[in-house]
């Protein structure tokens, strides 16, 4: 199967054509603006000298004429650039977006976010005055030609122009390259950094952690500034020096002319041609000069886009196989969370089959998030293969196994909308689905008492939820469709008795179906309603069986040594007598097994 192309060299590649165009319509805009030059040439040596009105008249209407086309192409190459900038962020967006959230599973500090802005900021600049200025400037050296033309003292003080303003052009260019990619290292630092404590809002102001966490974003915050207040302040200097230039040139070649004018070696008319010439020759490249910091914000925005296209190729399509149906193997898998090589699971090897309910128990730390994370294809395995129905994860295309598989995690992550359109992921409401996995989860009557229904706004991260009402919607958006394999990760811990018999008998009905089950949880009364039970302690495989053949091991009675009062020397062991399961938490067994 062939590579497939970067989507935003794809962008790039169906916008060239149009950018051609817009080369294009740039030579004849420029074409057109010598009308002016030329109208002032033959108003002040033909018509002020002949006083002839009807030359006059045509002269004007035939300017006017050409200066409306002018107008004419000016709004067609703005339209054009547009219109492109469109087309680029249609072909590029849905690349950014997808590797912008693989990155964000792989490295969740990187920023990626900033993607998203960087795309942005590319396609504005595509469509602004900076690129219009660029198709200009190679036309700098035609209108300095003009003015050698007309005189050569007239093309000395154009190219003389010219190159000082190129000059500090290039001057601002090197010296605030450095302030201003530092700045938007800095900007994209406390960017995330503030998404961030805005998503910890809750904890920020219930621990006093404000000022602090204000303090920190204030010390990015100012960094930024200082960087681009360094970088302004020199790129001030440049710009004044270049309005100086401007005027004064302007001053000169008029100054000029009148001498020339006075020893009869010019005419007044090339006189105030040259300084229209000059002036056209100039102001691209002072436009340029003004724009150059959206020039290198663009340039650094495409960089870092390319750099995350280069550092993540997109995802191969992959062909689509049959739907799965809930067989789940594991063969010595070994994974670690991103970024890090330290493993948190080694070795884990299982088999479930479809319609099986597994129970995944261990104490906290023992990589049980880390393995539910691996089987949803969240983090990827250092070594070995999970298989869903004989083929490996890798070959799966993630949106069809996404679709087939249900996931609940600690941390619900809903989203800013509608209960519906969560339960629904976002996706075409089918709204029996919902209902059927809103009942299955046990939360329809809870919705149907909020003031809207399935319709309530439940805002970002679903803020206006309970911790147990977004634990049971996200239960909901797991069993969404009765998909062939749901995870669920402590899918009872914000759950109240009324909850937790819901979700037993969601369970049920999920294995009824011949859906797969995998469960992670700390509290023992749910075992009674799985079929396998896996222990896992500091990342491996402790045990893993029958419920019937682990649970009693699991559960098992305590023995230990008691010392009795007064004696310096242990006493004989006695058993103890062990409370209900549903009295006690598995956790300290578990580690000791």
């Amino acid at each position: 199967m062939s590579k497939p192309k970067s989507p935003l060299k794809a962008a790039f590649a169906a916008t060239r054509a149009g950018f051609v165009s817009a080369v294009v319509f740039s030579f004849f805009i420029n074409m057109l603006a010598f009308v002016g030059p030329l109208y002032m040439m033959q108003v002040y040596d033909r018509v002020i000298t002949s006083r002839n009105e009807t030359t006059l008249l045509f002269l004007t209407l035939i300017a006017g004429f050409l200066l409306l086309v002018y107008a004419v192409l000016e709004r067609c190459r703005s339209a054009l650039l547009v219109r492109l900038g469109a087309l680029f962020d249609e072909r590029a967006r849905d690349g950014v977006f997808n590797l912008s959230v693989r990155g964000s599973l792989l490295a969740p500090a990187g920023g990626h976010a900033q993607s998203i802005r960087d795309l942005d900021t590319v396609r504005e600049f595509g469509t602004g005055s900076g690129l219009i200025s660029l198709c200009d400037t190679p036309w700098v050296p035609i209108f300095i030609a003009g003015c050698f033309i007309l005189h050569p003292w007239f093309g000395y003080i154009a190219t003389a122009g010219g190159l000082i303003i190129f000059g500090l052009a290039l001057g601002n260019e090197l010296t605030t390259r450095g302030h201003l990619k530092t700045a938007s290292n800095n900007s994209v630092a406390a960017n995330s950094w503030v998404q961030a404590t805005f998503r910890n809002a809750e904890s920020l102001r219930a621990m006093g952690m404000m000022g602090a966490l204000r303090k920190r974003w204030t010390e990015k915050h100012d960094d930024l500034l200082l960087w681009q207040a360094k970088a302004s302040d020199r790129a001030g200097i440049f710009l004044a020096a270049t309005k100086f230039t401007r005027a004064f040139l302007q001053i000169a070649i008029l100054g000029t002319g009148a001498l020339l004018t006075i020893e009869g070696q010019v005419s007044a008319g090339a006189m105030i041609a040259a300084s229209i010439m000059m002036g056209r020759a100039l102001s691209p490249v002072e436009t340029v000069v003004g724009q150059w910091k959206n020039v290198i914000n663009a340039r650094a925005a495409r960089d870092r886009l390319f750099k995350l296209f280069s550092s993540m190729p997109p995802e191969p399509e992959r062909m689509l196989l049959p739907p799965p149906s809930g067989a789940i193997t594991l063969e010595n898998v070994i994974a670690a969370p991103p970024q890090q090589r330290v493993p948190t699971i080694r070795g884990i090897s299982l088999a479930v089959k479809p319609g099986q309910v597994l129970a995944v128990v261990g104490p906290s730390g023992a990589g049980k998030s880390t393995l539910a994370r691996v089987l949803c294809g969240v983090w990827p395995t250092l070594s070995g293969s999970v298989r869903f129905d004989g083929s490996e994860l890798s070959h799966w295309d993630s949106e069809q196994l996404g679709s087939n598989l249900g996931y609940l995690p600690q941390d619900i992550e809903l989203f800013d909308g509608t209960i519906a359109e969560n339960i629904a992921r976002f996706q075409e409401i089918d709204e029996e689905q919902v209902i059927a996995a809103a009942r299955l989860a046990g939360v329809y009557e809870m919705i149907q008492a909020l003031p809207e229904g399935f319709n309530t706004r439940i805002g970002d991260r679903g803020a206006s939820l309970s911790g147990g009402q977004r634990q049971r919607v996200g239960l909901a958006r797991a069993m969404y469709g009765m998909p062939a394999v749901t995870i669920l990760d402590e899918p009872n811990s914000n759950l109240d008795a009324e909850g937790e018999m819901a979700l037993l008998k969601a369970i049920e009905q999920m294995k009824q179906a011949g859906r797969t089950v995998i469960l992670i949880t700390h509290k023992p009364n749910i075992l009674n309603a799985v079929d396998l039970i896996a222990i896992i302690a500091n990342g491996q495989l402790q045990s893993f069986g029958e419920r019937e053949q682990i649970l009693p091991r699991l559960l098992g009675s305590q023995v230990r040594r008691i010392a009795q009062p007064g004696q310096g020397k242990e006493a004989v062991t006695q058993q103890q007598p062990q409370p209900q399961p549903q009295q006690r938490n598995i956790t300290r067994e578990t580690a000791a097994q």
